[in-house]
């Protein structure tokens, strides 16, 4: 059985101070602070790009030992802004830069902020599938890359990172129930348009994770066997601290679900794995992550610390 391991990060040092550009973009210190809740947003180094953001989190991964090159099976990217027009794939060249073996498969998968948990899930039933024991996840999305710096509704709150997560017979969390879905009929909220510039329609977005998200919540809880507070800790997607507070608030999760994300931004997919490396702790026993957006759609899960059982 498959389940996940280690997890390693990779955040651009360069950051936008919002309330430097907040004035300019119409956006007052309240609505900053209570609202969006992002003090800075992280942008890829300049000439960088997605793959580079994606070798600098997996190389901390090989740093751990927890893996090595050439035990790589599988490598499954999460991204919606690959390197260049999307052709080759941008694990493709991954794969070339890490030195990974001929054995390996790898692919591209286009999700936005559900990617983590539902690429884990694909990439887990893969494994399984063909007896595989080590492989890696890694999500790299910067939308700088798609971003119009003038738009307040998106520029104050995207950010770039990446992470690499270790999926392996030996791993720290079990998936212990999930819960998926999409609502392609909201796909409008979350989109690039013809400019090639991102949009968002904060309302919409806001009252699709409202309502959906804690409906996952309790179906991943059910089919888990478990209730809220079994939960040790809830790691929310970071699409802004008043979407995270409102999550909270409807299924109960009181301060055991937290905004984490105001010195770095909103990072797409990579949101979730940060939370796992940077907000947990040695005591947690059970933790429901859950990724949402883009798509719409929506990806939850129950893990249960591998040494509990």
């Amino acid at each position: 059985m498959i389940g996940i391991g280690e997890i390693r990060s990779e955040i651009p040092e360069r950051r936008l101070d919002n309330r430097e550009r907040m004035e300019a973009l119409g956006v007052d210190a309240t609505l900053l602070e209570s609202k969006m809740g992002v003090e800075r947003v992280a942008r890829l180094p300049a000439g960088a790009d997605t793959s580079d953001l994606a070798i600098a989190a997996v190389e901390r991964l090989f740093a751990t030992g927890s893996v090595r090159p050439e035990e790589v099976e599988s490598l499954f990217l999460v991204t919606q802004n690959p390197d260049g027009h999307g052709l080759p794939h941008t694990s493709a060249i991954l794969h070339e830069r890490l030195s990974l073996p001929p054995s390996c498969v790898c692919l591209d998968l286009s999700l936005g902020c559900s990617g983590f948990v539902v690429g884990a899930s694909v990439l887990r039933g893969f494994m399984e599938s063909h007896g595989q024991t080590r492989g890696l996840l890694v999500t790299s999305d910067p939308y700088s890359k798609v971003l119009d710096e003038s738009d307040r509704n998106t520029a104050l709150i995207f950010g770039d990172a990446a992470a690499a997560t270790l999926l392996s017979d030996r791993p720290r969390w079990w998936v212990r129930a999930t819960d998926f879905g999409s609502d392609g009929s909201r796909r409008d909220a979350l989109e690039v348009r013809k400019d090639g510039r991102l949009f968002m329609n904060g309302r919409a977005v806001f009252n699709f994770s409202a309502t959906v998200v804690p409906r996952s919540i309790e179906s991943a809880l059910e089919r888990a066997g478990l209730g809220v507070d079994d939960v040790d800790r809830f790691l929310l997607h970071q699409g802004s601290r008043y979407i995270v507070e409102r999550i909270a608030q409807r299924v109960g999760a009181g301060d055991r679900a937290a905004f984490a994300a105001g010195d770095y931004g909103n990072t797409v997919s990579s949101s979730v794995p940060i939370l796992l490396e940077r907000e947990t702790k040695d005591s947690d026993r059970v933790v429901v992550v859950s990724g949402f957006g883009v798509g719409l759609s929506w990806g939850t899960a129950v893990l249960e610390r591998a040494d509990a059982d």
